[in-house]
C-alpha cells in the first residue's frame, strides 16, 4: 500500500514467545471430582494420585458400610437353629413361658425340668412348681421404685447385674393373670442349652456357689448376683439371648423392648406350628 510515495508492508504480529522456545500452555485447572459413585472411577482416579487416594478411600468406606448392612440384615432375619427348634415330631418337648411385665420380661419353667444343681433357685425353693427368672441392672431392679437417675445410670454406665427368681405353684397364666403370657415348646437339647445359659448368668464365689443378695420383689422370690455387667443393653435383650440359645428364630439386637420380645416369641411359636418354616 503506497503512502506518501513509500510502501507500507504489513508485518505479522510477533509471537510473544521466542523463536525456538517451547510455547507455554495455560495450566489446566483441576476438575473437581464429585463425591458420587460415577465420578470416583474417572480416568485420573488411579492409585498414587490425590484423586485416586480419595476415590479408593471413599469406595472402601462404601464397601464396609455395605457389608455391615448386609450382615445386619442377615442377623435380623435369624431363622431357627434347625438342630434345636422346633422339636422334631414325636420327640418329647419342654415348655417355657415368656411373661410381659409392662416394660420387663421374664421366663418361666417348671422347677422339675431344671436339673438338680443347675440353678441355685431350684434348691432354694423346694416346694415350688414353677420358677420365673429375669435379669437386669442391680440398683434399678432392687430399688423399691425405679427413678430416672437409676434408669440413666443403668443405660449409660457399666454396673452390676442381678437375676430375680420368683417361685410359685399355680400355672403361669393364672399366677400372672392380667399379664401377657406366651408359651413355646423347646426340644430337650434346646432346653438344656437354655438352662445352661441361665446357669452361666450367675456370678460365683471362690467355692463356685451362687451369690444370694436377698429377697425379691414379689411372692417367694430372691435376687442373685449376675456374672455379666449391665451396659448398653436391656433385660429384654437378655431374655431374647436365652431363647436364642434354645434355638428360637429370635434376634436379640431387636429385642430392646418387652413388646418386641413378645412379638418375636409369638412369631417363633408360629414357626413351630408351621414345621420350622420362617
Amino acid at each position: 500500500m503506497a503512502v506518501g510515495g513509500g510502501t507500507l508492508v504489513a508485518v505479522p504480529e510477533r509471537s510473544k514467545t521466542r523463536a525456538g522456545a517451547p510455547g507455554r500452555q495455560p495450566r489446566e485447572k483441576p476438575r473437581r471430582v464429585e463425591e458420587d459413585a460415577g465420578d470416583l472411577w474417572d480416568e485420573r482416579a488411579t492409585p498414587g494420585t490425590e484423586v485416586g487416594r480419595r476415590g479408593c478411600c471413599v469406595t472402601r468406606r462404601a464397601h464396609v458400610l455395605a457389608c455391615l448392612a448386609l450382615a445386619w440384615a442377615a442377623w435380623g432375619c435369624a431363622g431357627p437353629l434347625v438342630s434345636l427348634y422346633p422339636p422334631p415330631p414325636g420327640e418329647a418337648s419342654v415348655s417355657v413361658w415368656v411373661v410381659r411385665h409392662t416394660w420387663h420380661t421374664g421366663l418361666v419353667v417348671r422347677r422339675a425340668d431344671v436339673a438338680a444343681g443347675a440353678w441355685p433357685a431350684r434348691a432354694d425353693f423346694p416346694g415350688a412348681a414353677y420358677l420365673e427368672v429375669g435379669w437386669g441392672d442391680r440398683d434399678f431392679y432392687q430399688a423399691p421404685e425405679g427413678t430416672l437417675w437409676l434408669a440413666l445410670k443403668a443405660a449409660l454406665w457399666p454396673t452390676d447385674s442381678v437375676l430375680h427368681v420368683a417361685a410359685f405353684a399355680e400355672p403361669p397364666e393364672r399366677f400372672f393373670a392380667g399379664s401377657e403370657v406366651v408359651s413355646v415348646r423347646l426340644s430337650a437339647r434346646g432346653f438344656q442349652r437354655f438352662a445352661a445359659f441361665v446357669a452361666d448368668a450367675h456370678a460365683r464365689d471362690d467355692r463356685g456357689r451362687a451369690i444370694r443378695l436377698g429377697p425379691g420383689k414379689y411372692g417367694a422370690s430372691r435376687f442373685y448376683l449376675g456374672r455379666e455387667r449391665y451396659l448398653l443393653t436391656t433385660c429384654n435383650v437378655w431374655t431374647a439371648r436365652a431363647l436364642r440359645a434354645a434355638g428360637l428364630p429370635i434376634t436379640p439386637a431387636w429385642a430392646l423392648t418387652a413388646g418386641n420380645v413378645m412379638f418375636q416369641v409369638r412369631r417363633a411359636a408360629g414357626v413351630a406350628a408351621e414345621g420350622g418354616r420362617p
